[in-house]
């Protein structure tokens, strides 16, 4: 195993795995939309997502390991927890992870700009 495969392996947390089940079993209503329309079975420019992956002490609602890609779904509740969430993407930045968020309100009533806006964020990070 090469340097470069080491750092493809991420942390977790194993106790975190029942829960990161359940969370997939049950899903919010922006986190269905976005699987179903963009993310799901390589939909997404042929890339491979998967949900509800637990990284370290968290689990993040998409995951690219191909990209280093996060994708968080925030509702209201993430008002109260900003610091939390501060915390977590540098975490995941700490790991060489690129996180983007959205809010349940941009994915349930503008998926077309949430996948635009994507593909703009990963146009510029994949560019030369």
């Amino acid at each position: 195993m090469t340097l470069d495969d080491q750092r493809l392996v991420l942390p977790y947390n194993k106790n975190l795995t029942a829960l990161a089940r359940d969370n997939r079993n049950n899903p919010t209503k922006a986190e269905s939309k976005i699987w179903k329309e963009i993310l799901r079975m390589r939909q997404f420019a042929q890339y491979k997502f998967l949900r509800q992956k637990p990284i370290g002490g968290y689990i993040v609602d998409f995951y690219c390991s191909e990209l280093r890609l996060v994708i968080e779904i925030d509702g209201d509740s993430h008002v109260e927890t900003i610091e939390y969430d501060l915390e977590r993407t540098r975490f995941l930045n700490a790991l060489g992870l690129q996180v983007i968020r959205y809010t349940n309100d941009e994915v349930t009533r503008n998926i077309d700009g949430v996948y635009d806006d994507l593909i703009q964020k990963l146009q510029r990070e994949l560019s030369p």
